[in-house]
C-alpha cells in the first residue's frame, strides 16, 4: 500500500501526461503527402471538377446524377502522386 502511494506520488501520472504529449506530436506523413499533392496542378483541375459536380447535384431537388465518377477520378489523381513520394520516405 505505501509502495503504490510513493508511485504515485514520485511523478508517474506526469510521465503519462509526457508520453500523451509525444504522442499528439506524431503526423502521418501520408496525411502531409496527401496535402502538398492536393495543391499540384493536376489535383486541383480534378477537385474543382468534383465541386463543380457537388454543386450541381446539390441544386437539384431530385436527381439521379451521384459524382462517383469525379470523385474517383480526384482520389486516383492524388493517391497517383501519392504513390510517387511516399516510399521515398519510408524507412
Amino acid at each position: 500500500m505505501v509502495f503504490e502511494e510513493k508511485m504515485i506520488t514520485n511523478g508517474e501520472p506526469e510521465d503519462e501526461e509526457e508520453e500523451e504529449e509525444e504522442e499528439e506530436d506524431m503526423v502521418d506523413p501520408l496525411d502531409t503527402m496527401r496535402q502538398k499533392c492536393e495543391e499540384t496542378e493536376h489535383c486541383v483541375h480534378t477537385r474543382e471538377r468534383l465541386e463543380l459536380c457537388e454543386t450541381r447535384v446539390g441544386s437539384r431537388p431530385s436527381t439521379a446524377e451521384d459524382c462517383t465518377e469525379e470523385l474517383f477520378d480526384f482520389l486516383h489523381a492524388r493517391d497517383h502522386c501519392v504513390s510517387h513520394k511516399l516510399f521515398h520516405s519510408v524507412k
